[in-house]
């Protein structure tokens, strides 16, 4: 697999530490933050380990087209109850990356799980790159 990553600046939140609470969040809507992810590739396929602090399934989007996978996600992060945030940084956070998929995994077959802030995705090989035993026939 070769892990060509779309890559996304982080704005800088325009707040100080002074600031009691962030009223206006319209200048983070344009902010996209780079998830970290790990992959680990064995004989059957790939995993995709990718930490997105924050997000529920309904704010997941996954998208396979063509060789490229695509991640997108959006958490809301909010201050609990009874406290107030003297600095916020991610209040609104949204995630995306990019990656280009080899043609020796299977897209059709992708499955993915999303607990406590890890999102695994599991990307199969194909069938025509599946290791196979050779039958040697006797002369």
């Amino acid at each position: 697999m070769r892990n060509d990553v779309q890559t996304s600046q982080r704005t800088s939140p325009g707040t100080s530490p002074s600031t009691p609470e962030r009223q206006d969040t319209s200048r983070y809507s344009d902010a996209t933050l780079t998830p970290p992810v790990d992959v680990i590739e064995d004989a059957n396929g790939i995993t995709l380990y990718a930490d997105l602090p924050g997000v529920n399934r309904d704010k997941l989007h996954l998208q396979v087209e063509s060789d490229t996978l695509t991640i997108e996600a959006q958490a809301d992060i909010s201050v609990p109850e009874g406290l107030t945030s003297s600095h916020t940084e991610v209040g609104l956070a949204r995630f995306r990356r990019v990656f280009t998929l080899s043609k020796e995994l299977d897209t059709e077959r992708v499955s993915a799980e999303l607990a406590q802030g890890v999102l695994t995705l599991r990307i199969p090989k194909a069938q025509h790159a599946q290791p196979r035993r050779i039958e040697v026939q006797a002369a």
